[in-house]
C-alpha cells in the first residue's frame, strides 16, 4: 500500500484515524500496530514475517543487554540483522556475480540458475537499521530497554515511516511511544505537511518521472547530448521530490498520530559542496552511518589517512545500502571520492570562489552521480555519461529539443515550480503569512492541493516511490 493511492487516502487512513481517536488512549498503540501490520501485509503478505522476526529478536536483545549480557545481546542483534539483510537483499546479487565470475573463468555455472531468487521485502533496509540502532543505543546506555513488546513493535512497524523512512531512532520518540497527545494545531500542521508531500509526489515528481523514464529507457541509441542532460536533470528533480515528498508525508502522518519525526531533507540542492549535500540529503541515513559506523571506525580521530579510509568504507556501505547493484556501489564510492577530495584541501579552495561557482560545482557532481544511480547497469551508465559529455545531436537538433520543451507546457510549469521550491521558499512565505487572512488563504490552498492530488490519483497518474525498493 502506498500513500499516493485512493485506497489509502479514502479508506485505510480515514478509518485508522477514526478508530485511533475513538478508542481509549491505552489502546492507541494497539490500533496503530494492527493498522501498520495490515498496511504492510496489503502488499507484502508473508514477508511481514521477516519484519516480525527482526522485531522480536531486537526486543529480546535489548532486554538481554540491560540484564547484563551486554556483548551477547549486541552480537546477536547485529549478526541477526546483517544476516537477514544479506540473505534478502544481497543473495541474488552474490549468485549473479558468482555466475559471471565462473563464466569469465570458463567454468560452467549453469547450476546456479536453478537456485530460486529471493524476494526483497519492502523497507527492509529501513526497519533493520531502526531496530539495530535501538540495540546499539541500549548497549551504549543512551536508552533503557523497552519492556513492552507492544510499544516496541509499534515503534518498528509504524506505517507512516515503515517502507521508505525516514529512519526513526527509538531515542528520538521513546517518550511519545509511551505517552503522546495530539492537539488540533498539531493535527492541522500534520495534514498540511502530508499534503505538501503528496503534492511533491503527484504534481512534481511524477511529471519529471515521465520525462526521465522515456530518456533513460531509450538511451540505447539515437538520443542527443541535450536530451541526456534533460533526462538527468529531470531525474534529479524526480528523486528529490519523490523521496522528500514521502518524508514529508511520513512526518505529517506522524504528527497526526502525535509523533514528531526528525527532518530528513534540508534543501540539498542549495549545497555548495558534496559534504554539505550529505548534511542536507537523507539526513536520517547519513547521521545513522555517522553515529553507528563512521565514529566507531575512529572517525577523524586517528589521522587523516585513517579518516579517508573510514569515509571510503562508509560510502561503500552507503552505496550497498541503496541496492544490490554495481551502479549503486559505484555511486556511493563516487560521492565518497569527492568528499575525500574536499577533505584533502579542495574545500578550502572552493570556499574562496564565488558562491554561484560553488553551487554549480555541487550540482554538477550530484547530477553526474544521478546518471550512475538511475542507469540499469554499469555499461549503460558509462554510455549515458559519454553522451552527456561528448556532444552529439543524435536524432534531434537543438531546435527540436527547444520545440519539444516549449510544447510540453506541463513540464515547463513543473520545472518552474520545482526550481521555486528547491530553495527555502515555503518557510520564507510561512514566516510572513501569519495574519488571519493569510492563514485562511493558506489552509484553503492546502485543501485545494489535496483535492487536486486526489483527482490525479483518480485519473491513474501513479508511479511507485523510488525508495520503496531500498
Amino acid at each position: 500500500m502506498v500513500f499516493s493511492s485512493a485506497y489509502f487516502l479514502l479508506l485505510f487512513f480515514p478509518l485508522t484515524l477514526l478508530l485511533y481517536f475513538i478508542v481509549p488512549k491505552k489502546y492507541r498503540n494497539l490500533v496503530l500496530l494492527v493498522a501498520s501490520l495490515y498496511f504492510y501485509t496489503y502488499g507484502e503478505k508473508f514477508l511481514v514475517l521477516v519484519m516480525i522476526f527482526s522485531t522480536l529478536v531486537d526486543y529480546k536483545c535489548g532486554i538481554l543487554i540491560e540484564e547484563g549480557k551486554r556483548k551477547l545481546g549486541l552480537r546477536i542483534s547485529i549478526l541477526t540483522n546483517l544476516i537477514t539483510l544479506g540473505i534478502f537483499k544481497y543473495f541474488n546479487f552474490a549468485i549473479d556475480n558468482l555466475y559471471n565470475l565462473l563464466e569469465a573463468l570458463n567454468i560452467n555455472g549453469e547450476s546456479l540458475h536453478n537456485i530460486p531468487e529471493i524476494v526483497l521485502p519492502l523497507g527492509i533496509s529501513f526497519y533493520v537499521f531502526q531496530t539495530m540502532s535501538y540495540t546499539i543505543d541500549v548497549y551504549r546506555g543512551n536508552v533503557k530497554a523497552d519492556r513492552s513488546l507492544l510499544e516496541f513493535a509499534t515503534y518498528v512497524t509504524m506505517f507512516p515511516q515503515l517502507v521508505a523512512g525516514p529512519i526513526v531512532r527509538y531515542i528520538d520518540i521513546q517518550r511519545e511511544i509511551a505517552d503522546r497527545e495530539v492537539s488540533l494545531f498539531g493535527f492541522a500542521k500534520g495534514l498540511e505537511r502530508f499534503t505538501i508531500g503528496l503534492t511533491k509526489k503527484m504534481i512534481i515528481a511524477n511529471t519529471f518521472a515521465s520525462t526521465a523514464d522515456i530518456i533513460f529507457t531509450e538511451s540505447g541509441g539515437g538520443f542527443s547530448t541535450l536530451n541526456a542532460w534533460l533526462g538527468v536533470i529531470a531525474y534529479s528533480f524526480q528523486i528529490y521530490y519523490d523521496f522528500s515528498g514521502y518524508s514529508d508525508m511520513a512526518i505529517g502522518l506522524g504528527k497526526m498520530f502525535g509523533f514528531n519525526f526528525l527532518e530528513n531533507f534540508n534543501y540539498p540542492y542549495i549545497s555548495k559542496s558534496i559534504q554539505e549535500f550529505w548534511r542536507r540529503w537523507h539526513i536520517s541515513l547519513s547521521t545513522w552511518f555517522r553515529d553507528y559506523l563512521y565514529i566507531p571506525l575512529g572517525g577523524n580521530r586517528k589521522g587523516k589517512y585513517r579518516t579517508y579510509l573510514n569515509l571510503f568504507i562508509v560510502f561503500l556501505v552507503t552505496g550497498l545500502w541503496h541496492g544490490a547493484e554495481w551502479t549503486f556501489v559505484i555511486w556511493g564510492l563516487y560521492h565518497g571520492a569527492f568528499i575525500i577530495i574536499e577533505k584533502v584541501g579542495f574545500d578550502k579552495i572552493l570556499k574562496k570562489t564565488w558562491a554561484p561557482i560553488q553551487h554549480l560545482y555541487a550540482l554538477l557532481i550530484v547530477n553526474v552521480g544521478w546518471a550512475l544511480f538511475r542507469a540499469d547497469d554499469f555499461g549503460s551508465s558509462i554510455a549515458y555519461l559519454k553522451t552527456m559529455f561528448v556532444y552529439t545531436e543524435g536524432n534531434e537538433t537543438v531546435n527540436d529539443f527547444i520545440a519539444y520543451f516549449n510544447s510540453t507546457n506541463e513540464l515547463v510549469f513543473t520545472t518552474i515550480l520545482a526550481l521555486i521550491f528547491a530553495v527555502p521558499t515555503y518557510p520564507y512565505l510561512e514566516a510572513r503569512m501569519r495574519n488571519r487572512n493569510f492563514l485562511i488563504l493558506r489552509y484553503f490552498a492546502i485543501i485545494a492541493m489535496l483535492l487536486l492530488c486526489i483527482v490525479y490519483i483518480a485519473a491513474g497518474s501513479y508511479n511507485p516511490f523510488i525508495y520503496f525498493r531500498f
